[in-house]
C-alpha cells in the first residue's frame, strides 16, 4: 500500500473512533441552524460567508466556492455544465460538482461495522472526512481554483475587505502563520455552511409535513411511489421522513454505491493533458476504490441528498444525464438494454433498481413528489 494510501486510512481510522460521537454533533449542528433561522450569522459565519462568495483567491482571480455553489441553483454550479471548469479557461475537472447544501450533516467519513459499509465524509468519493477538510481543497486544486501553495491563498485574503473581521474573529495576527490561517479560513467556511442559508429546511414538503400545506394528487401519488418498495424504492437510500428525534429529513443515507452510471462521453477532462489525465479517454473514475485503493469500492459514489434535487441538473457524479426525468428513467430501465454499459461493472447495485416497472405516469408522478423538495417555497395568502 502506497504512503498517500496509508496516511489517509489513519486519517479514516482517527475520525471513525471520533465518530462515537457524531450523532450527537449532528443534532448540534441542527440546533445551530435552527438558531441561524432566528438570529443574524455570528462574526464566524459572516466571515465564512465572505469567503465563500470571494472570487479573488482563485488563480487567476474569478472563480468563488459559490461559482460551483450557487444559491440559486440550489448550491451547484452556476454555469450548469456536465464538468466542473475551473479558474483557468479550458481546464476541466472530472466530476459534476456535488451541492453543498445540508453537506454539513454528513457525518464523519467511517466504515460501519454492523452495516459493513463506508458511510459519509464529503466529494462525491469521500476523500475529505469533514466540512472543514473539504473546504480546504479547492483552493489548491489545479483544475478548480489553481492556487501553487497555502501562502497565496492567505496573501490573498490578508488583502481582502474582509481581513479585521478575520482578525476579529480569530484574533490579531491570525493571518501571520500560514499554515494555521488556512485551517482558520476553511473552519470559517464550515461554519457558514453549517448555517440555514445553506440548510432552510423550507420547501413544500417541509410545510406539509408540518401541516402547513397540503400536497397536490400528483405530489402525494409520486411520494407514495417514492416509499413504495415494490415500486420506486427511492426512500432505501433516500430517507424522506423525519427521524424520531424530530431530525428532518436529509434524503440520503450518506453511503456509497455504484448504480452503473455509463461513462459521460460528453466531459472534456478525457481531452486534458497528461499532466491532469494520463489516461486519456480510457480514464476510468473508480470513485471511493481509488480513495481507499479497494478494488471491492471501485465505482461507488457517495448518495446525494434529493433536496434541492430539481434545481441541480445535470446529474450522477459525471453529470452524464441532464434531465431529472432522465434519471428516474435510468433507474427504471437500467438493465433493459436500452443504456450504454456502466462505467464501473463489478460492484453495480443489481437489488434495488434496474427494471422496478414503473409507467410513464408513474415516472411523471415521481418527478412531481421531487419538486416539492426544493427549498424556498412560499405559502400564498388565502391558503
Amino acid at each position: 500500500m502506497s504512503i498517500k494510501y496509508s496516511k489517509l486510512l489513519i486519517v479514516i481510522l482517527i475520525f471513525s473512533i471520533v465518530f462515537i460521537g457524531c450523532a450527537k454533533e449532528i443534532r448540534m449542528i441542527k440546533s445551530k441552524v435552527k438558531t441561524t433561522l432566528e438570529k443574524h450569522l455570528t462574526p464566524r459565519q459572516r466571515l465564512g460567508k465572505e469567503i465563500f462568495f470571494d472570487k479573488t483567491p482563485s488563480n487567476p482571480p474569478g472563480e468563488s466556492c459559490a461559482t460551483c455553489h450557487d444559491p440559486i441553483r440550489g448550491y451547484e454550479d452556476e454555469r450548469g455544465g456536465a464538468e466542473l471548469r475551473g479558474a483557468v479557461k479550458k481546464r476541466f475537472g472530472n466530476r459534476n460538482a456535488p451541492t453543498a447544501a445540508y453537506a454539513a450533516f454528513s457525518p464523519y467519513f467511517h466504515y460501519d461495522e454492523k452495516n459493513q459499509e463506508y458511510v459519509g465524509g464529503q466529494f462525491w468519493d469521500g476523500r475529505a472526512a469533514t466540512l472543514m477538510l473539504q473546504a480546504e481543497g479547492p483552493f489548491l486544486n489545479p483544475l478548480e481554483m489553481d492556487n501553487p501553495d497555502k501562502k497565496s491563498v492567505i496573501e490573498k485574503i490578508r488583502r481582502s475587505k474582509y481581513t479585521d473581521l478575520f482578525e476579529s474573529v480569530y484574533g490579531p495576527g491570525s493571518l501571520n502563520d500560514v499554515e494555521k490561517a488556512y485551517d482558520l479560513a476553511a473552519e470559517a467556511i464550515a461554519a457558514y455552511e453549517e448555517t440555514a442559508e445553506l440548510n432552510p429546511f423550507s420547501s413544500k414538503y417541509d410545510l406539509y409535513l408540518e401541516g402547513k400545506v397540503e400536497l397536490t394528487a400528483q405530489e402525494l401519488q409520486g411520494l407514495a411511489l417514492f416509499e413504495d418498495e415494490k415500486k420506486g424504492n427511492c426512500a432505501a437510500c433516500h430517507p424522506n421522513r423525519p427521524d424520531p428525534d424530530g431530525m428532518p429529513a436529509l434524503f440520503t443515507d450518506h453511503t456509497y454505491d455504484n448504480l452503473g452510471v455509463p461513462k459521460n462521453p460528453d466531459n472534456p477532462f478525457y481531452h486534458m493533458p497528461k499532466q491532469y489525465n494520463p489516461a486519456g479517454e480510457k480514464y476510468i473514475d473508480k470513485g471511493l476504490g481509488a480513495i481507499l485503493n479497494k478494488p471491492s469500492e471501485n465505482g461507488r459514489f457517495k448518495v446525494p441528498t434529493l433536496r434541492n434535487t430539481a434545481l441541480t441538473p445535470p446529474y450522477m457524479h459525471n453529470g452524464v444525464f441532464k434531465t431529472l426525468k432522465e434519471v428516474i428513467d435510468f433507474y427504471n430501465t437500467r438493465d433493459t438494454g436500452k443504456w450504454p454499459p456502466p462505467e464501473v461493472p463489478e460492484t453495480v447495485n443489481k437489488k434495488e433498481l434496474g427494471n422496478l416497472g414503473l409507467t410513464e405516469q408513474d415516472v411523471n408522478d415521481i418527478m412531481a413528489f421531487l419538486s416539492t423538495l426544493s427549498d424556498g417555497f412560499i405559502i400564498k395568502k388565502g391558503k
